[in-house]
């Protein structure tokens, strides 16, 4: 370590998720170090605000779904030779991955073999409580430390004989203020045309597997209570997503920018969600909510061989019941969406039920009793005192 230029961090995300996570982390650590580090690294354009540049574009890496792997296979895999090349070559004083397993971990191992004395942090368990149980012990040799998002992550990882696994929250966290409503949003939550938010999905197989089925529910749903739609939409996709609500039977507003997306959770009455992390946004925003998916059949039969949990939705998981309705494969059809989500528009014991619900998160969360980019912080910062393959300090009070 240069003891001048403090110690030297690379960071590796695979997609739009960990770059922001990357992001917070990196200004996290500038804080808890006064400046005295030095970055280098893969991500977005988000790492690249906060000054470090990624070695090729992110977006080469996004696959959604089993049946589009052959086609990237051979380059992805030259991504991540060189990536574990560059890690290598830049001698870093600690490795952090950053979600997407199905690359960050292989960068991973090509550094464990080639270089086994660089610490590498992973921040963000895999989803190992859910599909694949077995990667949490073949983790084990490559990772020294998991820093997890959500609550009950530490003791799974434990249970399946996984690295040591802290948890330092989800970065929903510190966001959490700005999707509530003030005494204003909170009385046009219960104004008349309620606020729908819909979200057909933040990719373009998503967009066109969901947006039709989610139009014509609301169609559905409209005969009998107007509404007001906002559909926020991530920039690079925002044509494709109004060219799907134009079809829809009732008005939409496309929102892109992230201000517009949050005056919209804290005026929302209910919301119309594909399964996902934006489930979770919404249930700590407290916006009772529908959720769906469908997939190609092939994916679903993978689906049901491999994953293990009763539900796919996060905030059901981590309130351990089924809070949120989810209907996936075939149970997701229009008129299934449209009689569920309409209760949620009026005063109803299913709305009820999920707001009280939802309540439960700040503590189950600790949401407001720590900030999780600087607890993942100080676990990174940890790893610089131990050498690799030995037991860290823990980020927060589960370990």
């Amino acid at each position: 370590m240069n003891a001048e230029a403090g110690p030297h961090i690379f960071l590796v995300a695979g997609e739009e998720s960990g770059d922001r996570l990357g992001a917070a982390l990196i200004g996290a650590l500038r804080r808890a170090t006064q400046g005295r580090v030095r970055f280098s690294g893969v991500g977005g354009g988000h790492m690249a605000q906060e000054g470090v540049p990624s070695l090729f574009p992110l977006g080469e890496l996004a696959i959604v779904g089993f049946a589009a792997i052959p086609a990237r296979l051979p380059k992805i895999l030259g991504r991540i030779r060189e990536a574990a090349d560059a890690v290598i070559a830049a001698k870093p004083d600690v490795l952090v991955i950053v979600d997407s397993p199905e690359f960050t971990h292989r960068v991973a191992k090509r550094v464990r073999a080639r270089a086994p004395h660089i610490p590498i942090v992973d921040y963000v368990c895999p989803s190992v409580w859910a599909w694949r149980p077995g990667r949490a012990r073949a983790m084990k040799p490559y990772v020294d430390r998991v820093l997890a998002l959500l609550p009950f992550e530490p003791s799974a990882m434990a249970r399946l004989g996984g690295p040591p696994t802290s948890y330092v929250g989800h970065p929903l966290g510190e966001q959490a203020a700005r999707l509530r409503p003030n005494a204003e949003e909170a009385q046009r939550r219960l104004s008349d045309p309620p606020v729908l938010i819909v979200l057909p999905g933040s990719r373009s197989a998503e967009i066109r597997r969901m947006a039709g089925i989610f139009g014509q529910a609301l169609g559905i749903v409209s005969r009998e209570t107007p509404l007001e739609v906002v559909v926020p939409a991530v920039p690079r996709l925002a044509d494709m997503v109004r060219a799907a609500v134009a079809e829809w039977p009732v008005s939409a507003r496309v929102v892109t920018d992230p201000a517009d997306k949050e005056a919209a959770f804290r005026t929302a009455r209910a919301a119309l969600s594909k399964s996902g992390t934006s489930t979770l946004e919404l249930a700590v925003a407290g916006i009772p909510m529908v959720t769906a998916y469908k997939v190609p059949i092939v994916e679903e039969v993978i689906g049901r061989l491999l994953i293990t949990v009763p539900s796919v939705i996060l905030a059901n998981i981590i309130l351990d019941g089924p809070v949120v309705p989810e209907f996936l494969q075939r149970d997701c059809t229009p008129s299934r969406l449209a009689a569920a989500l309409a209760p949620l528009l009026r005063d109803t014991p299913e709305r009820r039920r999920q707001i009280e619900s939802f309540a439960r998160l700040d503590v189950l969360m600790e949401i407001g009793t720590a900030i999780p980019s600087e607890r993942a912080a100080a676990a990174v910062l940890a790893a610089l005192n131990h050498p690799s393959r030995a037991p860290m300090a823990p980020a927060g009070p589960r370990a």
